[in-house]
C-alpha cells in the first residue's frame, strides 16, 4: 500500500513538470525533419568546451553549422526558454540548404541552466529569469501555466503602459554574450553588415535587444514569438550614434499564441516603430507558441534579402 502511495505522489509531481517543460519547445519543428537534409559532419557542438563570462556563468559552446560554400555571412539564432541550440538545427539546416544561403554559417547558442522563479526556483535553460508577482501585470513564457494574469488581457497596445518585473541583470549578461559572438565573427573576417541575429521567444526578445544595441551596424534582426525587453528604459542601452537605427527587423507571431500573447507583440512592434526603427511584423493566423513552414520560409526570404550583394 505504501509503495502504491509513493507511485501516485510521484506521478502527481513529475507529470505536471514534464508537461510544463515540454510546452516551451517549438514543437512544430519536430515535424520538419523530412524537409531537411540529415545533420552534416560540419555541424559541431562541444559540451566540454566552455566560455566563462565575466559574470562567472559557464556556457556550453554553441552549435556551429559551417557554410556549405565560401563563408561570407553569419546568422546567430537563439532558442527560447527550456530549449537548446539543438532545437533549431532542423530550421537552420533547412535555410542553409537553399543555394542562396550556402555561404552562411549558422551559430546556435545554448543557454545556461539557471533557476527560474516561476518554475519554483528549479533550474532550466534560459537567457534570463522569469520573475512574477501578483501585483505586476506579467507576461512571460509560462505566465498562463502558473495561472497568472496574461498580457493577453491588455486592452491597450501602448507598450509604455506595460511595466514588467524583468531580470535586468540576466538580460544584460546575455546581451554581453551575444555581442561577444557578433564581435568574434567580425574578428574572423565577416563584415558586420553580413551578420544577422535572430531567435524564438526569449531568444527573439534577446535578439531584438542585442541587435539594436550592438555597437556595430549588423545586417538584420529576427524576432519570432517575441517582444521588446526593457521597454521602459530601452533608449538607455542604445549606443551613441544609434548605428542600427535603420537595421531591418522581421517579427513573426501567431495570433493564437497562449504564452507570449499576441497583443504584446503588436505593442512591441508599435513601440519600435515609434522609436524610429524599421520593424515589420507578420501575423500567422491560428498559430500558437510555435513556428510553421510559412514562417520559416518568410525568415529565409528575409535573410536572403538582407544578404543580397
Amino acid at each position: 500500500m505504501r509503495n502504491t502511495r509513493i507511485i501516485v505522489i510521484l506521478s502527481i509531481i513529475i507529470i505536471p513538470i514534464a508537461a510544463l517543460v515540454a510546452s516551451f519547445f517549438p514543437t512544430t519543428l519536430a515535424h520538419l525533419a523530412r524537409f531537411v537534409r540529415p545533420e552534416s559532419d560540419t555541424a559541431t557542438s562541444s559540451a566540454t568546451t566552455v566560455d566563462k563570462m565575466a559574470s562567472s556563468i559557464t556556457r556550453a559552446a554553441p552549435i556551429v553549422i559551417d557554410a556549405v560554400g565560401k563563408h561570407t555571412a553569419t546568422v546567430i539564432f537563439i532558442h527560447g526558454l527550456g530549449d537548446s541550440g539543438r532545437g533549431w538545427m532542423d530550421a537552420a539546416q533547412l535555410w542553409q540548404s537553399k543555394p542562396s544561403l550556402s555561404e552562411v554559417k549558422f551559430i546556435l547558442p545554448h543557454a545556461p541552466a539557471i533557476p527560474i522563479t516561476m518554475n519554483g526556483g528549479y533550474q532550466m535553460t534560459g537567457w534570463f529569469d522569469i520573475v512574477s508577482d501578483d501585483k505586476t501585470l506579467r507576461r512571460m513564457e509560462i505566465s498562463n501555466l502558473a495561472k497568472k494574469r496574461s498580457i493577453g488581457d491588455l486592452e491597450s497596445d501602448d507598450l509604455s503602459k506595460i511595466k514588467l518585473n524583468e531580470d535586468k541583470d540576466g538580460i544584460m549578461t546575455s546581451r554581453a554574450y551575444f555581442h561577444s559572438l557578433i564581435q568574434a565573427e567580425i574578428s574572423a573576417g565577416i563584415a558586420a553588415e553580413r551578420i544577422l541575429i535572430g531567435g524564438f521567444s526569449q531568444g527573439g526578445a534577446m535578439s531584438i535587444l542585442s541587435g539594436l544595441t550592438a555597437p556595430v551596424k549588423i545586417g538584420g534582426i529576427i524576432g519570432l514569438s517575441s517582444w521588446l525587453l526593457l521597454n521602459q528604459t530601452f533608449k538607455d542601452y542604445v549606443p551613441a550614434g544609434d548605428v542600427n537605427k535603420e537595421t531591418k527587423i522581421f517579427m513573426g507571431h501567431g495570433s493564437a499564441d497562449p504564452l507570449v500573447r499576441y497583443p504584446l507583440a503588436v505593442a512591441s512592434q508599435k513601440k519600435l516603430t515609434e522609436l524610429g526603427y524599421d520593424a515589420k511584423m507578420t501575423t500567422y493566423p491560428g498559430m500558437q507558441h510555435s513556428a510553421c513552414m510559412e514562417e520559416l520560409n518568410d525568415v529565409e526570404r528575409f535573410i536572403v534579402s538582407r544578404l543580397q550583394r
